[in-house]
């Protein structure tokens, strides 16, 4: 069965903690039938409009709610409906209040024509313009969502669940038989189908979106009660190893199968909330992307991640811009950006290029370098060519003792200079990839040790690395953000010059 607009507030929201914003809806021109049809939905439905707007508590914290109810004329938004939703908005973004919408609807109301059919422009920029204040958009897609609600609002969500089996799409089914004459191909409009191809980020019932709703919070906005920030001491010279071990050393150390990689990382975080895809319809699953606390500091981390690599399947354009879509998630939240290299290389095939790898290398690296926001990237693991570079750019840069960052692996440069691979550990060498060269160049602004090996203490290794993050963000949280621009744009005009 359907849920309803309250039954879903009543889930969501903490028991006798919503308060309605609406009004009676506004009067506009309509034929007898049509205002018949009106006063049966609301009799039906027991609502006077397909959405309900206001405000309540989740676990104590004040938010404003949008809810659609399917009940009146199958959730379809005219000018009324349309309406009451950008007052709401606008009321939340007025009162500076994370918005949660859950919409379930047919689309656009058939009655109202063209002029309800335009009513999702002002609705989007109502959205966009309380995104561009800083405030968080939550969306839970419920069955159905199709047609305009789902082209607006619907797909603007900061992050986006669904209900579990629910119907979602632009052009609903019984329209594409009516046109075309035979069935929309199934499984293709259904919330799991969603999810595997990178538009929405999960789908869950309501009662663990209430979850998630109150973990993004505790990111977004902060818990001091209940998750203090942990002070987190800064770099320690003493703590940076004088390692002697071959360059070829590192680089066979860090392709260990059992090194520790971004997983390892996130299961140290707090209030984690998993991403998923660009939200545009691609996802690469040989990179994590999340909402995280670390050590009690806010940010959003993206990654590499080493579980998902392997042999040939390395990451592509999709991944690229997956962490473009981390890139502006940090920007409009106002929080920080981790970024997290580990990687044998960007994929090498025909998808790749005719997708347009190379330009992704190449907006992630002018993204990063004017992102108005705090950035850390650590070096874990393998740093291999443009796919690694392409998430370098920060205000400060981490590695791991043993982590190196290279144009290519050592055996494809030896294989371009020596037309072999067996001069690989000697171009390692004079090429400076590993960690502690790398910091004498300036590319590296700090190293955490390995003893000796990370894959020998995963877990000591992963607490060390996010304690140096946490402390850096720390730092970073502390400047204007004009000033880390500036320096940013700066850091690589002498790098290298004598």
């Amino acid at each position: 069965m359907k849920i309803s607009a309250r039954e879903l507030l009543d889930e969501l929201l903490d028991p006798g903690s919503f308060v309605s914003w609406d009004r009676a809806p506004a009067e506009i021109p309509a034929t007898a039938r049509y205002r018949a049809e009106l006063r049966a939905a609301a009799v039906r439905a027991g609502t006077d409009e397909s959405v309900l707007t206001g405000e309540g508590r989740l676990r104590g914290r004040r938010i404003a709610v949008i809810a659609c109810e399917f009940g009146f004329l199958a959730g379809s938004i005219g000018v009324a409906a349309a309406e009451r939703i950008v007052s709401a908005v606008e009321r939340a973004t007025e009162l500076g209040l994370p918005l949660v919408a859950s919409p379930t609807s047919g689309g656009t109301r058939m009655q109202e024509g063209t002029v309800a059919f335009v009513q999702m422009v002002k609705v989007a920029g109502a959205v966009a313009a309380h995104k561009s204040a800083g405030h968080p958009y939550l969306v839970y897609l419920r069955d159905p969502t199709m047609g305009g609600v789902f082209a607006s609002w619907g797909s603007l969500g900061h992050m986006t669940f669904a209900e579990p089996g629910a119907l979602i799409g632009f052009l609903g089914p019984r329209v594409y038989r009516a046109l075309y004459g035979r069935d929309f191909p199934e499984g293709v409009q259904t919330a799991e189908n969603l999810y595997r191809s990178g538009v929405i980020d999960g789908v869950v019932p309501v009662r663990v979106f209430r979850r998630i709703v109150h973990r993004v919070l505790n990111v977004v906005i902060g818990d001091p009660v209940h998750s203090p920030v942990v002070d987190v001491p800064g770099p320690d010279a003493a703590a940076v190893p004088d390692d002697r071990r071959a360059v070829w050393d590192s680089v066979l150390i860090s392709r260990r199968p059992d090194r520790p990689g971004i997983r390892e990382l996130l299961r140290r975080a707090t209030d984690r909330v998993p991403l998923s895809g660009t939200g545009q319809g691609e996802a690469d699953r040989t990179v994590v992307h999340a909402l995280a606390r670390l050590r009690g500091r806010e940010c959003v981390i993206f990654g590499h991640d080493r579980a998902g690599q392997t042999g040939e399947n390395t990451m592509g354009p999709a991944a690229l811009r997956e962490a473009r879509r981390s890139m502006q998630l940090a920007a409009e939240l106002r929080l920080p950006l981790v970024l997290v290299i580990d990687t044998a290389g960007a994929a090498l095939s025909r998808e790749a290029e005719e997708r347009g790898l190379a330009p992704e290398i190449a907006r992630c690296l002018a993204d990063l370098v004017t992102l108005d926001t705090p950035t850390v990237s650590v070096l874990l693991g393998q740093g291999s060519g443009g796919g690694a570079l392409a998430l370098l750019p920060a205000d400060r840069v981490l590695a791991a003792a043993h982590a190196w960052l290279a144009p290519l692996p050592p055996e494809g440069a030896s294989a371009i200079v020596f037309r072999d691979t067996g001069h690989a550990p000697e171009l390692a060498a004079a090429q400076r990839i590993r960690a502690a060269e790398l910091l004498a160049d300036g590319v590296v602004d700090r190293i955490v040790p390995e003893f000796p090996d990370a894959a020998d203490e995963p877990t000591a290794f992963a607490r060390r690395m996010v304690d140096a993050i946490a402390g850096e963000l720390a730092e970073l949280r502390s400047r204007p953000s004009e000033q880390l621009r500036a320096v940013r744009r700066l850091r690589y005009r002498r790098l290298g010059l004598p």
